[in-house]
């Protein structure tokens, strides 16, 4: 829990809202989802996910009044090299954006991997062009690791994605 918004747990309810946002082309100009994605399709990869026990999804809501606003998708997780991936986040509505809130639910996120999953490095990846996704994890200081060349596919074609990467001693010394 923060303070505009809370992190919990995604439910299968919460699939028709993930639906319709990831048919917005706001919401999915940089992510790896392609433009034909059916409500169906959210349903099955959001119960393909709930059986992946290295996969966490938690739906970003106001903490006010409890109004889903995001989505964040953990996968990766791996208890040997103590380790996760945030291979997804995003605000869904254009309006809440701009607000701190995508910052603050990137922010709780590292809480809990640093803080209760006891994570010593934490990962994402943006597409190269997404200059707000990299100026908002320079903030919080993750580090660039290199390109993924065809690191991802979208709409049938090949694209690249922008490593980045944060370990526990640089969130501490933040």
């Amino acid at each position: 829990m923060g303070q505009n918004i809370v992190l919990r747990k995604s439910i299968l309810e919460d699939c028709s809202i993930f639906a319709e946002w990831e048919r917005n082309p706001e919401v999915t100009e940089f992510f790896t989802i392609n433009l034909d994605k059916t409500y169906e399709d959210t349903v099955r990869e959001f119960l393909e996910r709930e059986e992946d026990p290295c996969a966490v999804q938690f739906t970003i809501c106001m903490k006010e009044n409890g109004e889903p606003i995001g989505r964040i998708y953990i996968s990766n997780i791996n208890h040997h090299y103590d380790s996760l991936d945030i291979s997804r986040i995003y605000i869904a509505d254009t309006k809440k954006r701009g607000k701190g809130y995508g910052e603050e639910a990137l922010r709780l996120c590292l809480a809990w991997a640093f803080d209760e999953m006891k994570c010593e490095r934490v990962t994402l990846d943006h597409f190269t062009g997404n200059k707000t996704a990299r100026k908002l994890y320079d903030k919080i200081g993750f580090v660039f690791e290199g390109v993924m060349r065809h690191g991802g596919k979208k709409n049938g074609e090949y694209v690249d994605l922008h490593l980045m990467s944060i370990l526990k001693n640089e969130y501490y010394k933040r």
